[in-house]
């Protein structure tokens, strides 16, 4: 399954609806359909708000696959700059705790069994199995 979105916030929930739609048919996710729906969510939510800037005129991608044997995997990428993965600071010690940004790539490494960050970090890899 291949979606493409504009980079507009409206846009994220019915891609993510859609997306579940499909996955929810897909066999051998019994039980991990919560953990995927909210990682696909702050995935996309990411690319529109930092890598596409809200901008209504970029796209943001999203491609589906699984089988039974390697599960699923979930690709979403953005147009924008990229960034580091390893230089956001862990929500989960000091001030960082009450901070506003860095939850959303902590819940995704958190729900998904395997997260890889490509192409300068505008490319992200989830899979779940």
């Amino acid at each position: 399954m291949r979606v493409t979105l504009s980079a507009d916030r409206t846009t994220v929930d019915p891609v993510v609806q859609e997306v579940m739609a499909v996955i929810r048919q897909m066999k051998g996710i019994d039980g991990k359909e919560d953990a995927i729906e909210l990682a696909l969510e702050e995935a996309l939510a990411n690319a529109v708000i930092h890598g596409a800037k809200e901008d209504p005129n970029k796209t943001v991608e999203c491609l589906v696959s699984g089988d039974e044997q390697r599960g699923i995997l979930i690709v979403v990428r953005d147009p924008g700059n990229g960034f580091n993965p390893e230089a956001i600071p862990s929500c989960t010690v000091g001030e960082n705790v009450y901070s506003s940004h860095g939850r959303g790539i902590f819940l995704i490494n958190q729900l998904m069994d395997k997260v890889e960050f490509r192409k300068n970090g505008t490319e992200i890899h989830m899979v779940k199995r």
